[in-house]
């Protein structure tokens, strides 16, 4: 394998050089990215620290699952289907805005695992603090203590965005920092270990803890809320044990409108950025319906819908996730990180089709198989993964941060203004048609796939 010891070694091309820069003349041939900027004999070790790092966010995360336990809480505190809606806004939004703010300084951090260390303790704290407002019962209504007072919602939501909007930092820089100790090989492997042995912890803890917290008088929201701090806190120390060689690059200082509009232009420039950019944007469809399927299966059910639909629901999402995984990441690190973004996009169509025809079934054999639709939406966090190793490929380490933020912005676009617009049609049209429209929309982003190119495949 080769190394780089030292990056002042190798500089980084002139702006001239560089594959897809903000130049107008960005060529049209695909760039093959080059080995991981690290010594062989670190690579193992931080190997398994970031492992470890995924299989810890793994376990947090299925406490708060933005398709079920998180739409559920809003049920119980009066948020309606637009705020429900508004969920994945927010998700987007912190996924696509601050990484695009953060990527020219996370780019002249010498060590980036400290910008991953800060950001996953910071997740921890939106998550500590409603755990202690629950426990305290401050956010009950004064009126009737059985129901959460009007400002409840709106405070989660707030909440929510900080939380987002350091995640979004967070995987940025773990992307980051992928790109920098680990050869885009094993990045496959590396995401597929860390699901096959995190998702099988992560439902033992659902299974343990998540159905007797939702039976509590009060929801059980102060565990399930401590749960995912605790898990990101931990998550957070494993940064430590990580080994990075400093980076010395140089950017010139800009403002922030500059930094959103230039990571713009550089996923939309010509050449392979745009074939990406043009999947993550219709792909993105999927997160607008996310909040929507627990509903669907709620209300379908009527008065057979039992709570512990919730944990067996969160439970075969993260099952489903990990058995991906152990198909998309052995196919990414043999044929390439774009046959796994095909499969991906294909399989998370099919979400909201099962969704439509189980809910046309009656109540009792709905609720016995609703399960199923959990199955397929285990694809898309599997396809995020895939398209931004994919992305990875496609230009020199020196433009990662940016050509990521870029992606995120893809991703986020669609969710910002139709997230809304999504919760309203529910609300007024019903789940059906809008599911039908997100099936179709995402099939078009499979086709449009099929047109990418293979850089590992490339000639240098």
């Amino acid at each position: 394998m080769s190394s780089v010891a030292d990056p002042a070694a190798s500089p980084p091309p002139s702006k001239a050089e560089g594959p897809l820069g903000l130049a107008s003349d960005a060529p049209d041939t695909d760039y093959v990215a080059p080995h991981a900027d690290c010594p062989q004999r670190w690579e193992a070790g931080n190997f398994v620290w970031l492992a470890l790092h995924q299989l810890l966010l793994r376990v947090g995360w299925i406490f708060k699952t933005e398709s079920i336990i998180i739409p559920y809480f809003m049920d119980v505190v009066g948020g309606g289907p637009v705020m429900q809606g508004s969920l994945m806004l927010f998700n987007r939004l912190g996924f696509s805005i601050p990484p695009a703010l953060y990527a020219r300084r996370l780019k002249l951090m010498p060590e980036k695992r400290w910008a991953v260390f800060r950001s996953t303790l910071g997740m921890a704290v939106p998550f500590a603090l409603l755990s202690i407002l629950w426990a305290s019962g401050a956010w009950r209504s004064t009126d009737d203590p059985s129901r959460a007072a009007w400002w409840m919602p709106y405070l989660f939501m707030v909440a929510y965005g900080v939380f987002f909007c350091l995640t979004g930092i967070n995987q940025l820089a773990l992307h980051a920092i992928n790109g920098k100790v680990i050869r885009a090989e094993r990045r496959g492997r590396l995401f597929t270990s860390s699901v096959v042995v995190g998702a099988p912890i992560a439902v033992a803890c659902a299974w343990w803890l998540m159905t007797p917290w939702l039976k509590l008088a009060d929801g059980g929201f102060t565990w399930l809320f401590a749960a995912p701090a605790f898990a990101f806190a931990v998550a957070s120390l494993t940064m430590l044990g990580v080994r990075e060689l400093p980076d010395a690059y140089e950017e010139a200082s800009s403002s922030a409108w500059s930094r959103l509009s230039a990571a713009w232009r550089l996923a939309t420039a010509p050449g392979p950025c745009r074939g990406v950019a043009t999947v993550a944007l219709l792909s993105s469809t999927s997160f607008t319906l996310f909040p929507h399927f627990q509903a669907l299966g709620r209300s379908a059910a009527g008065g057979n819908f039992d709570l512990e639909w919730l944990m067996l629901w969160s439970i075969t999402q993260h099952l489903a996730v990990a058995a991906l995984s152990l198909l998309a990441g052995p196919i990414a690190d043999r044929f390439g990180n774009r046959l796994a973004v095909q499969l991906c996009v294909f399989g998370a169509a099919a979400a909201p089709l099962i969704a439509i025809a189980l809910a046309t079934l009656p109540a009792e054999a709905m609720g016995r198989w609703y399960w199923l639709v959990f199955i397929a939406l285990g694809f898309t966090p599997v396809m995020i993964k895939m398209l931004i190793n994919y992305t990875l490929e496609l230009v020199e380490r020196e433009h990662h941060t940016q050509l990521i933020a870029a992606i995120g912005l893809c991703l986020a676009a669609p969710v910002i203004v139709g997230s809304p617009i999504v919760g309203w049609l529910v609300g007024v049209v019903g789940c059906t048609p809008v599911f039908a429209l997100g099936a179709l929309v995402l099939l078009i982003a499979g086709a449009r796939t099929l047109w990418l190119s293979e850089p590992r495949h490339a000639a240098p």
